[in-house]
C-alpha cells in the first residue's frame, strides 16, 4: 500500500481490495478513534509502519524517474491506472447494477478531472521547501485530500496531490527527509483519515453503485492528467511501450489474485 501510495494512479485503498483487507482497514481507522481503540493497534502498527518504511525508502526513486525519465515513468503510471479500471468494474458490476443515471454520474466525475489536466502542468511546478502561513495551510488542507483519497479503492493520494500540484513536494521531502512539511502533509493527512472514513464507510455501505460510478470516472478521467503527450523518438516509444506493458501487467496480476 505504501509502495502504491507514491504512485500517481494506484490507490492504497484499492490493493487493500485486491489484498482483501479493505473492509478491515475502514474498522480499524473509524474504530481507532472510538471507546476500542486498543483493539485496532494489533492491524495498524504494522500496517502504519510498512507504509512508511516503503514511502521513505522508495520516493528518491520514484522522484529521480520522474526527474530524468519523465515519459517511460508516466506511461508506467498509465499502464497501472488502466490494469485498475477492470478491478473497479469487478467491484461495480455496471452491467447489473448501474443505470443511465449513474453513468451520467461517472461522465461527469471523468470530465472534471480531465479538465484538471489543463490546469495544472505537472513539469511546471516546482517543490515546496520553505513554509509560509500559506504553503502551511496549503499543504495541511492537500494532505487532508490525499488521506481521502488513499482510503478510496481506484484513486490514489499521491494523484489527488499531482492534481493539487503538491507531489514533487511531497516526494521531494520524503527523499530530502524535509521534516517540517512532512510533519504538515501527514497531520493534514491523520485529520482526514479522521473525518473521512467513517463517511466512505458509510457511502460504500449505503449508496454502493453511486459511489463507484464516481470513482470509475475518477479513474478514467486520470488517464488524460498523467498523459505526458506524444512520444519521439525510436528509443523513447519504446521504452515508453515496456513501461506501460509493465505497468498494466502489475495491476492485472493483482486483480488475478483476488
Amino acid at each position: 500500500m505504501g509502495i502504491s501510495d507514491l504512485i500517481p494512479g494506484v490507490s492504497g485503498g484499492t490493493i487493500a481490495v485486491i489484498l482483501g483487507i479493505y473492509d478491515r482497514l475502514l474498522d480499524a481507522i473509524s474504530g481507532f478513534f472510538s471507546r476500542n481503540w486498543k483493539k485496532q493497534l494489533g492491524f495498524l502498527i504494522p500496517l502504519a509502519v510498512g507504509m512508511g518504511a516503503a514511502l521513505l525508502l522508495l520516493s528518491r526513486l520514484i522522484e529521480f524517474l520522474l526527474e530524468n525519465y519523465h515519459e517511460p515513468t508516466q506511461f508506467f503510471f498509465i499502464g497501472l491506472i488502466i490494469g485498475v479500471i477492470p478491478l473497479m468494474l469487478k467491484e461495480a458490476r455496471p452491467k447489473k447494477n448501474f443505470g443511465s443515471g449513474h453513468y451520467i454520474i461517472l461522465t461527469i466525475a471523468a470530465i472534471i478531472i480531465a479538465s484538471m489536466a489543463f490546469m495544472h502542468p505537472v513539469k511546471s511546478i516546482e517543490p515546496i521547501t520553505s513554509l509560509t502561513v500559506w504553503s502551511v495551510l496549503g499543504l495541511f488542507l492537500s494532505g487532508w485530500l490525499a488521506s481521502m483519497a488513499m482510503l478510496l479503492p481506484g484513486i490514489s493520494g499521491s494523484f489527488i496531490l499531482l492534481l493539487l500540484g503538491v507531489y514533487s513536494t511531497a516526494i521531494n521531502a520524503l527523499s530530502t527527509w524535509n521534516i517540517p512539511v512532512i510533519i504538515v502533509l501527514g497531520l493534514g493527512a491523520i485529520i482526514g483519515f479522521i473525518g473521512s472514513s467513517k463517511g466512505i464507510k458509510y457511502a460504500l455501505s449505503h449508496f454502493p453503485h453511486i459511489t463507484y460510478a464516481i470513482i470509475i470516472g475518477l479513474i478514467i478521467g486520470s488517464l488524460f492528467v498523467v498523459f505526458p503527450g506524444m512520444v519521439s523518438g525510436a528509443t523513447s516509444i519504446i521504452l515508453c511501450i515496456i513501461t506501460f506493458g509493465l505497468g498494466l501487467s502489475v495491476t492485472t496480476l493483482f486483480g488475478l489474485k483476488k
